[in-house]
């Protein structure tokens, strides 16, 4: 008798797949990763620069600052020459590097007086041209012209400077009147001008001519002639006299780029506010 067939039984075992975790975690730390690396290059780069750099960078992010590279200076100032120089100059330092009014006395020693003097006109420099910036944010149209407005520190003070430029002028051609733009930026910065308490200097520059061209106009009539009439609009616009203590004009004696005299930017008006001229020391009785 045959034997029945075993049958014969396959298993199969089917494994189960592991459950999905998700990668939000993954994008979450490298965004913390990439935080991290900005945060502490930030902190290598503060650590790095100087207090001036960083009072450069400050001003040149500043809102209505046209001192930056958006102005025709690219933030560089006026050497004492007059010459625009190559980087930015701290205007509480002489040539030698020693702070103005900080002079050894006889004995090779500053006094305290001579050593506060820069401190004190550089913060009350600093404010001035906070309110000045400011000032000049309330015209409508100052986009249009603010590259033709340079705010910049200096050893004598804060110079406010209306400058040409190729294709948009701030005075016509030979002319002594200025364009009506020009008329209202003087206009807008007299009321701030006569709340400081700086006294003021107006001097008009010029472009040297081509050696080819004919002068129709005396250089030094027209730049004399252009801060007079910035005088009298400011003067107009409630400046009193007695704020004023000269008005001149340079003609094409001081260039800001000497080694292109004849650029647009070097015709220019400024208007300088002074620094306060230290106090005398008491007379010593001998």
């Amino acid at each position: 008798m045959a034997k029945p067939t075993q049958p014969i039984i396959i298993k199969k075992v089917k494994k189960a797949a592991h459950a999905h975790h998700g990668g939000a975690w993954k994008i979450a730390y490298a965004d913390f990763v990439t935080a991290m690396m900005a945060f502490f290059l930030l902190m290598w780069l503060i650590n790095m620069t100087t207090q001036q750099q960083k009072e450069g960078l400050a001003e040149y992010f500043a809102p209505g600052s046209t001192s930056g590279a958006g102005g025709v200076l690219a933030g560089t100032a006026p050497d004492q020459s007059g010459d625009k120089s190559s980087a930015p100059r701290n205007p509480a330092t002489g040539p030698t590097g020693q702070e103005d009014g900080a002079r050894p006395n006889s004995s090779g020693r500053a006094s305290d007086r001579d050593e506060s003097r820069p401190a004190a006109d550089e913060q009350a420099n600093h404010s001035a041209m906070a309110s000045i910036r400011q000032a000049l944010q309330k015209m409508p149209d100052i986009a249009e012209i603010s590259n033709n407005i340079v705010i910049e520190q200096t050893k004598e003070g804060v110079n406010v400077s209306l400058v040409d430029e190729d294709g948009r002028s701030m005075f016509p051609e030979g002319s002594v009147r200025p364009y009506e733009r020009t008329r209202r930026v003087l206009e807008a910065l007299a009321p701030t001008l006569r709340l400081l308490p700086n006294q003021l200097s107006v001097t008009g520059h010029a472009a040297a001519a081509s050696p080819s061209s004919v002068r129709a106009v005396d250089p030094w009539s027209l730049t004399a002639g252009r801060a007079l009439a910035v005088r009298e609009i400011l003067s107009g616009a409630g400046l009193p006299n007695d704020q004023f203590v000269s008005v001149a004009g340079r003609a094409d004696t001081e260039p800001v780029f000497p080694d292109n005299p004849h650029l647009a930017a070097n015709r220019r008006v400024t208007i300088t506010l002074l620094n306060a001229e230290p106090s005398l020391p008491p007379k010593v009785l001998r």
